[in-house]
């Protein structure tokens, strides 16, 4: 906790200490000394130099949220029969600083979670052709489309069951990436990582086996799309991803979230190397006009080396469209959008002694100022099916303003 908190205080100080500069310089009548400039767009307070060698952003985001008759996704049954708990909370608080320094190509990143105390992600860019970049650090590793979007991105108020599952959230380590950029369909996206393989804050490794990250991306109709799901730039021509991940990973974990490293329901956190975690996620985006598509197919073993090798098969896959429907309808308002999701995991195909569970959910965005300041409306149904046909249904309903400044 010390150690976040001091690392919150640097990047406040070095904020303070870009204030004074940007003072110092414009009394300064050395002209070789360069000025500094401070302005206000879409990523927060910006200030940059004359001779644009350094830039710095700085962004709060904070998420507030309703729930009834709770907030969590149901993964369990005894979840299905926990006590109605409606809550009002501010759900993410966040610091984002960012910018480049000596050169535009060489860029930075921190995020910091005000809520946890946390420091999110640290990362140092080097993005000087589009062909090849490096990345080192702690991020969100781009497994997962869904994962990878923000959570102040989103068509809906979270993210959907699978994320809990599948995730492999961030890690630190290193990373190459880049575009080839081939005319038309032969336009493709790369990324290959190597990580300590032990979730955020965690910066040992457990034993001498590392995760081991890639990612193909097939930019169908000649463009990247990037991380995003809402078309609010309304593309004229449609465009297409189709993108295949793959990870592998041996630790103590079988599963990551905000809080790194953890054990899904069934597991227990176990010893250093003790699970062998193989994941495989094949996903599909689009957007033309007003509408957007993404989709992911997940799959994931994971092995119990002191459990005589014991295979564990989950898989689990969701669809989600959203419409910004002014574009048919005089009558839509053009700030809003409707998008709806569906998505189904079962914990283990080696048996049918498993638990299915199932979300569907619509939700309607209500856009101040696009996704840095919106309003979403969202109402899911969860059933869980039980290997004796025996099922439970939970509806749930959440409002969430997220706004970032």
């Amino acid at each position: 906790m010390r150690i976040i908190s001091t690392q919150l205080t640097t990047l406040l100080s070095l904020f303070c200490l870009c204030i004074t500069v940007i003072g110092f310089s414009q009394t300064n009548t050395n002209d070789s000394v360069p000025k500094f400039s401070l302005d206000y767009g879409k990523r927060g307070l910006e200030i940059k130099s004359s001779d644009n060698s350094f830039s710095l952003h700085l962004q709060s985001r904070f998420q507030f949220r309703f729930a009834t008759p709770n907030d969590i996704d149901p993964v369990t049954l005894d979840n299905y029969n926990e006590k109605d708990n409606t809550l009002f909370k501010v759900n993410r608080a966040r610091v984002k600083v960012g910018g480049h320094a000596y050169k535009e190509w060489l860029k930075y990143y921190w995020e910091y979670d005000i809520n946890q105390s946390n420091l999110l992600d640290y990362r140092i860019m080097i993005e000087k052709w589009k062909w090849l970049n490096f990345k080192v650090g702690q991020w969100k590793v781009e497994y997962s489309r869904e994962r990878r979007i923000s959570s102040g991105a989103q068509q809906l108020v979270d993210r959907s069951i699978l994320n809990r599952h599948f995730t492999v959230d961030r890690q630190q380590g290193v990373e190459v990436y880049g575009n080839l950029k081939g005319k038309g369909m032969l336009n493709m996206s790369y990324w290959a990582g190597v990580f300590t393989g032990t979730g955020r804050g965690n910066p040992a490794n457990d034993d001498h086996n590392l995760m081991y990250f890639g990612r193909l991306q097939w930019n169908v109709l000649g463009d990247d799309i990037g991380f995003r799901s809402t078309d609010l730039t309304l593309h004229k021509t449609p465009e297409a991803n189709i993108a295949a991940a793959v990870v592998t990973n041996e630790s103590p974990y079988t599963r990551f979230s905000t809080s790194g490293g953890g054990a899904l329901e069934r597991f227990e956190e176990g010893e250093n190397g003790q699970y062998r975690v193989n994941q495989l996620n094949i996903e599909t985006a689009f957007v033309y006009n007003g509408f957007s598509w993404q989709s992911e197919f997940h799959t994931k073993e994971i092995i119990d080396k002191y459990d005589n090798n014991s295979m564990t098969h989950m898989t689990g896959y969701y669809l989600q469209g959203g419409y910004l429907a002014h574009q048919s309808f005089d009558w839509w308002p053009k700030p809003l959008e409707i998008a709806a999701r569906f998505a189904h995991y079962n914990p283990d195909r080696n048996t049918s002694a498993t638990n299915n569970l199932q979300e569907k959910s619509i939700a309607f965005n209500w856009f101040f100022k696009n996704h840095l300041n919106k309003l979403t409306l969202e109402c899911s149904s969860f059933d869980y099916e039980t290997p004796e046909l025996n099922t439970k249904n939970e509806f749930r309903f959440r409002i969430q303003w997220d706004i970032s400044f």
